[in-house]
C-alpha cells in the first residue's frame, strides 16, 4: 500500500492515532485526508480559529448578539464555542460510528476559570456531552479536576484530561476514570462507547524546564531538555500498560519531532497542529515504531541530576494531587488559557459594543 505521508503511515500501520490540534474547518479536512481521527480545542485554539476563519463566523456572532439580547459576552462566547465544536464534530461522524465510539471525537474544553471547582466542571462537562454523540470534554488536571474527571465519567462523558504534564497527573486521571467507570458498571450503565484520554502536554513541560534551566543557571547541555516530555510520556505509558488502564494517553503541545517519532507504535493519540503535521510529513522520517525504545540513560541521568522539577514530573509519586495546581507548567498554562479566554471575550465584546468611528 502507498501511504500519503508519514502521519498517514503511522495511523495505517500502528495503533497510534493522530488528531488535529484545532477545530478550524480549513485544517480539519486535509488532516482527515492524512488519517486524523479526531480534533481538539481550548480557549486559545478557539480564539485562533476566529482569527483564521472570521469570515465564516462574523455573521453568526452578529446573529447571536441579536438572538440573545440579555446575554453577557461570556454567554455568547460559550454559545459560539459550542457551535464551533458541533460543526467540527460532524466531520468525524462516519469514523465515530464505524469504530463504535472509539475514534472520531472532537474535544471541547470546560471553562478554565473553573479549575478549582469540581462541581462546576463536571456539570459543564455533562452539558457539553449532550451537544453531539461524539463530543469529548476537556478539563484541567488540578485536584478539583481529578474529582471532576471521576464524576464526569460516572455520568457517561468521555473525558480528555488536559493541563497535564506529569506522570503523577496521568496516574491520578487514570485512577479517577476507573472509579467513574466502575460506578457506572455497578449500576448497569453502558460504558461500551466511552473512550477517555489523558493529555500530557509534553512540549509545555520542556518549556517550563527550559525556564528553570535559564533562571537557575544549570550547568548542563540544554539539548537534554528536548527529551523531558518524551521521557515522562514513555514512563506514564509503561505504567498504563502494566496497570491495564482503560484511559489512553495523548501527547500534545509539540516542540520537536521526537514528540511524534518517539511515540509511534504506542496505543496512544498524538494531537498535532497543522504546522507540525506539515513539518513531520516533510521530514523524510519513516513511521518506525519507537514507543518501547527507552530514552538514553545518559539523558535521563542528567535530567534527574540537575532538575528536581523533572523528578516531580517523572516519578509516579513525584506530586500529590494537592500540588498539581502549583506545578510550574500548570500555572504557566492556566495563565495562558485564562488570558486566551479574556481575549476571546474581547472579540465578542467588539460585536456587542462596536467602536464609534472617529
Amino acid at each position: 500500500m502507498e501511504y500519503k505521508s508519514p502521519l498517514h503511515k503511522t495511523v495505517m500501520t500502528t495503533p497510534t492515532e493522530f488528531w488535529n490540534d484545532s477545530c478550524a474547518i480549513s485544517e480539519l479536512k486535509p488532516a482527515i485526508e492524512n488519517g486524523a481521527s479526531g480534533a481538539t480545542t481550548n480557549p486559545v485554539i478557539v480564539l485562533g480559529v476566529l482569527k483564521k476563519e472570521m469570515d465564516l463566523w462574523k455573521d453568526r456572532i452578529a446573529e447571536l448578539v441579536k438572538e440573545m439580547p440579555f446575554a453577557t459576552e461570556d454567554d455568547i462566547a460559550w454559545k459560539l464555542n459550542e457551535e464551533m465544536a458541533i460543526k467540527g464534530a460532524k466531520l468525524f461522524d462516519d469514523q465515530f460510528k464505524a469504530s463504535n465510539g472509539k475514534k472520531g471525537r472532537l474535544s471541547i474544553q470546560t471553562n478554565a476559570k473553573y479549575y478549582r471547582d469540581a462541581e462546576a466542571m463536571w456539570k459543564q462537562a455533562v452539558h457539553f456531552g449532550t451537544l453531539a454523540p461524539n463530543m469529548m470534554v476537556k478539563m484541567p488536571v488540578t485536584e478539583a479536576g481529578v474529582k471532576a474527571v471521576e464524576e464526569s465519567t460516572y455520568h457517561g462523558v468521555s473525558i480528555n484530561a488536559t493541563v497535564s504534564f506529569s506522570v503523577p497527573q496521568a496516574l491520578a486521571v487514570a485512577e479517577a476514570v476507573e472509579r467513574g467507570l466502575k460506578r457506572r458498571e455497578a449500576e448497569g450503565k453502558d460504558t461500551s462507547q466511552m473512550s477517555p484520554v489523558c493529555t500530557m502536554m509534553v512540549g509545555r513541560l520542556d518549556d517550563y524546564l527550559k525556564v528553570v534551566w535559564k533562571n537557575e543557571g544549570v550547568a548542563c547541555d540544554p539539548g537534554v531538555l528536548e527529551w523531558a516530555g518524551v521521557a515522562c510520556f514513555k514512563n506514564a505509558y509503561k505504567i498504563y500498560q502494566q496497570k491495564k488502564y482503560r484511559t489512553r494517553l495523548l501527547a500534545a503541545a509539540y516542540r520537536n519531532i521526537m514528540q511524534w517519532s518517539e511515540f509511534v507504535g504506542g496505543d496512544v493519540v498524538l494531537t498535532i497542529t497543522s504546522d507540525w503535521q506539515e513539518k513531520i510529513n516533510k521530514s523524510g522520517m519513516d513511521a518506525t515504531p519507537r514507543m518501547d525504545v527507552p530514552v538514553d540513560a545518559k539523558i535521563l541521568d542528567t535530567l534527574h541530576k540537575y532538575f528536581p522539577e523533572f523528578n516531580r514530573a517523572f516519578e509516579g509519586d513525584g506530586m500529590k494531587e494537592s500540588e498539581f495546581a502549583d506545578f510550574g507548567a500548570t500555572k504557566r498554562t492556566l495563565e495562558q488559557f485564562l488570558g486566551g479566554y479574556s481575549d476571546l471575550l474581547g472579540v465578542i465584546r467588539s460585536f456587542m459594543i462596536p467602536k464609534i468611528p472617529k
